[in-house]
């Protein structure tokens, strides 16, 4: 944090329930947006009545630490009792140890919830709702590659490849990036509306700038319950109902990416072991589809043992082989060799923490930064292995940026 001696404020939460919400986007900040929502249920904040930064390897642990105090300092009254009333907070967290981006817990002044067919406000302080206003013009944005173009990603994979020949790793994740600058009556809340509607099994987000739609769930606490959803190994539809067939069947025989899958499970399963017991997850991996994509999934689930908050087991889980590779310390520097800028929160975990540390936290995937200056800068990466092909992974990376692409061009 910021200061060593922190400090915890005395909030005071309240949470009623409302019979009728208009469009949850309706409300939030236009240029910041704060959203989490998945499948219809979810929250959307606006304003900021706590603001926490963290940085550097102990950035999760610091502020699972922080939000114990900032909980047990607070006043809350919760008339509806459901995961996200009471006292929340937003939370995005830098994917490196060594990125100079700032990791956020960010408590609204309002949260506007929906989940169950139930449907709440929570103020902080006594905040007032704002007056809603109508998502605005559409964003228009092209973006075009950035430090590491298609060309140089090629290279990039087959210097991994190379590496893991050596011996170096067995796995590692490689990121590229697209940039582009907004113009300054851009509404961001457009982009995440796109999200929302083109892809609702997805989370769709919008915390400190960082705004996508991500397949894959980090981890989930609730009320001692613990899962989690890997995501590794991926291929496009098809282009009909028998290729798109094909296309799943391809893939879930595909050695390489069942491999792939295989690093990311067994990843998790080592993570989540010291917090959990009664861990199951499936024999194989299944088939996940997407409008864009065939991803290998595989769910797992526990129940917690050891009082970890969803902070912690960020903490323990992060980063996981699935975006980061295997062995993760090995991997990790790899891929400060081989991808020439800071991915900054791109693939690491975004999500949200209440009262009782529960929360649910994706990892920041099929998404885009927007700084107040209006740049932009998003990312795609592919899980590189002994059998991997450079064009195919470039390939891989263009499905992954269609979600963000066509959402900052409508």
């Amino acid at each position: 944090m910021n200061s060593p001696a922190f400090s915890a404020p005395s909030l005071a939460v309240r949470t009623t329930r409302i019979d009728h919400i208009s469009p949850l986007l309706d409300v939030v900040d236009r240029a910041r947006p704060l959203v989490f929502v998945r499948g219809g249920a979810g929250m959307a904040g606006v304003g900021e009545a706590l603001r926490l930064e963290f940085s550097g390897p102990d950035r999760m642990t610091e502020a699972a630490d922080a939000w114990r105090a900032v909980a047990a300092a607070a006043t809350v009254d919760d008339e509806v009792g459901v995961p996200g009333s009471g006292l929340v907070a937003f939370g995005s967290f830098a994917f490196d140890d060594e990125s100079a981006e700032k990791s956020v817990l960010i408590v609204p002044s309002i949260v506007i919830g929906r989940r169950d067919g139930v449907a709440w406000i929570t103020r902080v302080d006594g905040a007032e709702l704002p007056a809603g206003k109508p998502v605005g013009a559409s964003v228009r944005l092209s973006l075009v590659d950035g430090a590491l173009g298609a060309d140089d990603y090629a290279e990039a994979v087959a210097g991994a490849v190379r590496a893991i020949g050596d011996g170096r790793v067995s796995k590692v994740v490689l990121a590229r990036d697209l940039v582009g600058t907004l113009p300054a009556e851009a509404d961001l809340r457009l982009v995440a509306a796109t999200l929302l509607t083109a892809y609702p099994d997805c989370y769709a987000f919008a915390v400190d700038g960082l705004i996508g739609a991500s397949p894959e769930t980090l981890v989930k606490s609730e009320r001692g319950v613990v899962s989690a959803r890997v995501l590794a190994g991926s291929a496009a539809r098809g282009v009909d109902a028998v290729t798109d067939e094909q296309a799943a069947l391809a893939l879930a025989t595909s050695p390489k990416d069942l491999d792939e899958h295989a690093f990311a499970l067994r990843s998790l399963l080592l993570s989540l072991g010291p917090h959990a017991r009664d861990v199951v997850t499936g024999e194989q991996p299944f088939t996940l589809r997407l409008p864009n994509l065939w991803h290998l999934a595989s769910d797992v689930r526990g129940r917690l043992t050891d009082g970890s908050s969803s902070l912690d087991l960020i903490a323990s889980l992060h980063p996981t082989a699935a975006v980061a590779g295997t062995p993760t310390t090995e991997a990790l520097a790899l891929i400060r060799e081989l991808e020439p800028f800071d991915r900054g929160r791109y693939a690491g975990p975004v999500g949200w923490v209440g009262a009782d540390g529960d929360g649910e936290w994706a990892i920041a995937l099929r998404c885009a930064q927007v700084d107040p200056d209006g740049s932009v800068r998003a990312f795609a990466g592919a899980g590189v292995v002994a059998e991997s092909v450079p064009e195919r992974e470039v390939a891989e990376t263009a499905m992954k940026f269609r979600p963000v692409v066509d959402a900052f061009s409508r």
